[in-house]
């Protein structure tokens, strides 16, 4: 993997810290004004609310790995694709959940935002 494709992984990986952490102000600086996401359960999300119901809300992230990563890079656009596996308590315990990802991030002022995201279906071990 070159460097620009590491610099987008290690943006991924930050987002997924953001949200292990709960951290709704560090997300939200890696989410694009314009970021849309769509679970797994086939919800869609715009970036406030996406933040709020990943940071304020009663879901609470413990960690999100991603492995297998795969990037492209067009110019200023990049297609992260890997497997996540998400550890997530939604009141009835920690959860681990697999699934493929892929997220669209976008070169801007230097910086790389996630533009757009998708995830699933779940995979049943």
């Amino acid at each position: 993997m070159g460097e620009i494709e590491e610099q987008v992984l290690a943006a991924a990986r930050d987002r997924a810290d953001a949200l292990a952490s709960r951290d709704g102000g560090r997300l939200r600086r890696l989410l694009h004004a314009d970021f849309h996401w769509t679970s797994h359960r086939g919800e869609e999300f715009d970036r406030e609310r996406y933040v709020s119901s990943n940071t304020g809300g009663k879901l609470a992230w413990s960690a999100q790995s991603l492995s297998g990563a795969e990037v492209v890079v067009v110019g200023d656009a990049a297609v992260l694709r890997c497997l996540v596996t998400d550890r997530v308590d939604a009141g009835r315990g920690t959860e681990s959940f697999r699934m493929p990802m892929t997220q669209t991030w976008v070169r801007v002022s230097g910086r790389w935002l996630c533009l757009a995201g998708h995830a699933g279906p779940r995979l049943v071990d």
